[in-house]
């Protein structure tokens, strides 16, 4: 499939300016330049990140209510319990502060509503199980902002509700207590993109001040915010930043025993970094939720001792071997079935239905088709119970919200924001959805956005990449979302005659410009093997990896992308 090449700019004067004050790589500076780092003091914030930087708490809205409500809660022996999503971000906000509450008040509970008898979010459920337990407030994490009804019914029957979330709230809000959500209009808190756990986690913060306890008492689940940073797919910058960077400072030095529980059984190698907690520990939570019941994800959290930790890591283990198998032979059909419709291979959408499909991989399947050269908006459907559910995936780009809603005439229920959605039909509406989501998608999508695009940090030479140079590029972990690992592309490179195929649909790079030479591996890229082997010059599209062999360290390639030069 061809790509887009789009290859980021920056000023030359600030480069100019940068490099004078760090004396560092002026390729580097560049890449900090459009990362908005322009002065030494915000290079060294960036580079050396510091606990000190985390923000006042009580500056997010209706901090100081949550806390005056948690404190009469205390005072009246109340039970509280704490309530959160089936996913990582709402699973980890749990375990981190039913235990941060268990360490100081003793009547403390926690819930995870069931993904197919509940549904996500706040349920009704949820709320009768704290009412039959004479429970009498409600902490929900990761959700909570848009459940107007529920809380509503909540207070009806005597149960009060502090909502830590992150999602964008509509015009009107629940009647809680307190909403500690820095997206709010009118909440002054400076940095607006935490996760669910990491609202969370300011709550934990600001209780450490009132009672006067240890830093400890919140700072040791920051393995658990980082771990849901990392999954929810937040932008790792200003506060996200700090708080991935020691998480992860503690995944590898000091895990808690579930984190240590999981990385044992998945044999995860030192240092882990953000992309393996996506790869690696995410995966297995979320299969929890996906395959069975997300409970056993918080207990895994919540447990002291190792050998029954790894017992709940292997629940988790077992149910992503069973979402892997599902996930795979999903696709495979649902490929199957784009294939053999010529109609279906020429739209500029994709919708695929079978009743059969698990309801708990449809989002993954949904991306896998546009990962596998179907590059355009995605719904894969299945049935659940008597109605058919299903998800939604974008391209970068494109508002996929806008264009399901734009299709509500056929649907029971939809929900979701601009690159991912829900969505609930009559069977009998499947084939009329699909064609006004093709209808709708065509007259909005610029074709450009049907084709992918490669995000180019800047050019560098061969020359350029010194195990120093990597050193300092390695310095700007944790990488995500607005802080990206940086993709190089070098201009009017050679085979050096060495290069070859691999596996039958790998490439092994050997090239060469001027001087330098460099080796690399390009995964799934055989049909790139004839612009390689033409005897002309090419660019090359990469990112910096190290390569260590035998007590040798060598910068190597992770090619992405090759086209001719033009």
């Amino acid at each position: 499939m061809n790509k887009r090449w789009n290859i980021l700019k920056a000023e030359d004067s600030e480069i100019t300016a940068l490099q004078s004050s760090l004396g560092i790589n002026s390729t580097i500076c560049k890449i900090l330049v459009q990362r908005g780092i322009r002065t030494f003091d915000e290079a060294r914030s960036f580079f050396r990140p510091l606990l000190s930087q985390l923000h006042d708490p009580f500056l997010m809205k209706d901090m100081d209510k949550a806390i005056a409500r948690i404190q009469e809660a205390f005072r009246q022996k109340e039970k509280i319990l704490v309530f959160g999503d089936y996913d990582v971000d709402g699973t980890t906000s749990v375990a981190s502060m039913f235990q941060f509450l268990s360490s100081i008040y003793n009547d403390v509970d926690f819930y995870i509503p069931h993904r197919y008898k509940e549904g996500y979010g706040v349920s009704k459920a949820g709320i009768d199980y704290a009412f039959e337990r004479n429970i009498t407030l409600i902490i929900s994490l990761d959700c909570g902002i848009k459940s107007v009804d529920l809380v509503a019914y909540a207070k009806s029957i005597g149960i009060d509700f502090i909502i830590c979330d992150h999602h964008l709230p509509e015009k009107e809000l629940p009647n809680a207590v307190a909403i500690l959500n820095p997206k709010q209009v009118d909440c002054p808190y400076p940095f607006k993109e935490l996760c669910g756990c990491g609202v969370g986690f300011k709550l934990m913060q600001a209780l450490t001040k009132t009672f006067g306890l240890s830093d400890e008492a919140y700072l040791q689940y920051l393995d658990l915010v980082a771990t849901a940073i990392a999954a929810d797919i937040v932008p790792i910058v200003g506060e996200n930043r700090v708080l991935a960077y020691y998480g992860l400072k503690k995944v590898n030095e000091n895990p808690s025993t579930g984190i240590a529980a999981l990385m044992k059984l998945a044999a995860a190698q030192k240092p882990m970094l953000i992309t393996n907690l996506v790869f690696i520990i995410a995966p297995r939570v979320n299969a929890a939720g996906r395959m069975d019941d997300a409970r056993k994800a918080v207990q895994l959290f919540i447990e002291k001792d190792p050998e029954k930790a790894l017992e709940f890591a292997e629940m988790l283990h077992s149910d992503n071997t069973d979402r892997k198998e599902a996930d795979a032979n999903i696709t495979e059909e649902a490929l199957n079935i784009i294939n053999a419709d010529i109609k279906l291979i020429s739209r500029k959408t994709t919708v695929v239905y079978q009743e059969h499909w698990h309801k708990g991989v449809v989002g993954i399947v949904a991306s896998r088709l546009i990962d596998k050269g179907f590059y355009r908006p995605t719904v894969v459907l299945t049935k659940s119970g008597e109605i058919v559910a299903g998800s939604a995936r974008s391209v970068a780009g494109f508002n996929l919200y806008e264009a399901v809603h734009a299709c509500r005439e056929h649907l029971l229920g939809y929900g979701g924001h601009f690159a991912a959605a829900g969505m609930t039909m009559a069977p009998e509406n499947v084939e009329a959805f699909s064609s006004k989501f093709e209808e709708v998608v065509s007259s909005m999508i610029d074709d450009n956005l049907l084709i992918p695009e490669i995000v180019i940090d800047a050019e560098a030479g061969l020359n350029e990449l010194t195990l120093n140079f990597y050193n300092i590029v390695s310095q700007m972990e944790p990488f995500g979302p607005e802080n990206m690992r940086p993709v190089f592309v070098a201009r009017n490179v050679f085979d050096t005659g060495y290069s070859k195929l691999v596996k039958e649909k790998h490439i092994r790079f050997d090239v060469k410009q001027n001087n330098s030479r460099l080796t690399g591996i390009g995964f799934d890229m055989a049909d790139k093997l004839p612009i390689i082997q033409s005897g002309k010059s090419f660019d090359i599209v990469f990112t910096a990896e190290l390569n260590e062999w035998n007590g040798d360290r060598t910068i190597q390639m992770r090619v992405i992308d090759v086209r001719e030069t033009l």
